[in-house]
């Protein structure tokens, strides 16, 4: 929740100074105005988008300069304005994202074409899955000046992670987080957000092996995957409601029990991932496991060819269906998937960042979004 300005001078007492100082000084930036008026950074945005829709200033990179032409120049403060010929504001918007080869470009898209309809800019920004690189991109984007609101995929989780979420919070700029979720303050206060029901995708792919007469479906998720988390939650919901045994945690180092594979693996580049990779398998054989859930994609092909390598059949002998569907498709056999709503994520998050910036008022409930994921079925997949 956002806390009112302390008491200062009223609304239109506050625009008619805002018109006086850029008349005094032609150009105007959005801190200085918040400082020597003693009120929020967003406050002033929204005084400046204000004023901009009436015609009285225009909004400039950073902060708000004097309307060109006689009626700007001469309008008393606080007389309304008509409507003049100008050209539209235009929104700027930073974009920070982990990563711009995989999962994200489609993200990308969406927030692109949903911006390119309202004709706003985005400025974007790619990171490395980690806070201290992710807080330096932003950082430079918010010093540089200009943005009207960000979108970012931050790291959430460790203190690195709550570190960030604490100072986007803090910098004045509207945020909207593009999957991911996160609270702050003393009373967890969501922060606006998009995200795709990953934990629903996860269930949607038990549901479909089920209803094809697997009765042990397995699981593999990629370590340290912020997505890792809500697949295997909704795995084990899914497993759970159907009445399907649950493995024993299989941590990905040669340690975990006999049962329903439940595999935290090292990740795909790591040396570790072929023994990873045979250890699950061995644990399918012994539990008679006819089915796997691997996020994500190149885990999943990876899965697939250490399969043939060992005379496994898929779907024969095991089911195979990858989550995110990025390349899933590319794989022999084409592989089911689980494909997030990606671009649909993108423009949701634009369109909520975009009526944040057009609602000046203080008192608007945050919003939070949750984006269904589809099942595309493939070869990978058949009945045991």
């Amino acid at each position: 929740m956002t806390l009112p300005d302390p008491p200062g001078p009223l609304p239109d007492e506050r625009r008619a100074r805002l018109l006086e100082l850029l008349r005094l000084r032609g150009v105007v930036r959005v801190n200085e105005l918040a400082t020597e008026l003693d009120v929020s950074v967003i406050t002033i945005r929204r005084d400046i988008a204000l004023l901009s829709s009436q015609g009285l200033i225009r909004r400039v990179r950073g902060g708000a300069a004097l309307q060109s032409g006689p009626v700007a120049e001469t309008l008393p403060a606080g007389e309304p304005a008509r409507p003049a010929e100008r050209e539209e504001p235009r929104l700027t918007v930073g974009m920070v994202v982990p990563s711009l080869d995989y999962y994200w470009p489609d993200v990308i898209r969406g927030v692109r074409e949903a911006a390119a309809a309202s004709g706003a800019r985005i400025v974007l920004r790619g990171a490395t899955y980690q806070a201290a690189d992710e807080r330096r991109q932003l950082a430079r984007l918010v010093e540089a000046g200009g943005l009207d609101g960000l979108l970012v995929a931050p790291t959430t989780t460790g203190d690195d992670g709550e570190e960030l979420v604490r100072w986007l919070r803090g910098t004045g700029v509207p945020v909207v987080l593009v999957e991911r979720a996160a609270a702050v303050g003393d009373h967890r206060e969501a922060m606006e957000s998009v995200v795709s029901d990953h934990a629903f995708g996860a269930a949607m792919a038990v549901r479909h092996l089920a209803a094809l007469g697997h009765r042990r479906v397995g699981l593999i998720t990629t370590r340290q995957s912020p997505t890792s988390p809500h697949v295997r939650r909704g795995w084990r919901q899914a497993c759970e409601e159907l009445g399907l045994p649950l493995g024993t945690a299989h941590d990905g180092d040669g340690r975990g029990g006999a049962g329903v594979p439940d595999a935290d693996t090292v990740d795909q580049r790591d040396p570790g991932w072929a023994k990873a990779l045979d250890e699950v398998l061995d644990q399918c054989v012994a539990s008679r496991t006819t089915a796997l859930l691997v996020h994500s994609d190149p885990e999943a092909i990876s899965l697939v060819e250490r399969c043939r390598e060992r005379g496994l059949r898929v779907p024969g002998d095991l089911a195979v269906v990858a989550y995110d569907d990025e390349v899933a498709e590319l794989c022999d056999p084409p592989l089911t998937a689980v494909r997030p709503p990606k671009a649909a994520v993108g423009r949701a998050a634009f369109a909520m960042l975009a009526a944040r910036l057009a609602d000046p008022d203080p008192e608007r409930p945050t919003h939070r979004m949750i984006v269904e994921p589809r099942l595309i079925v493939r070869s990978s997949s058949s009945a045991s």
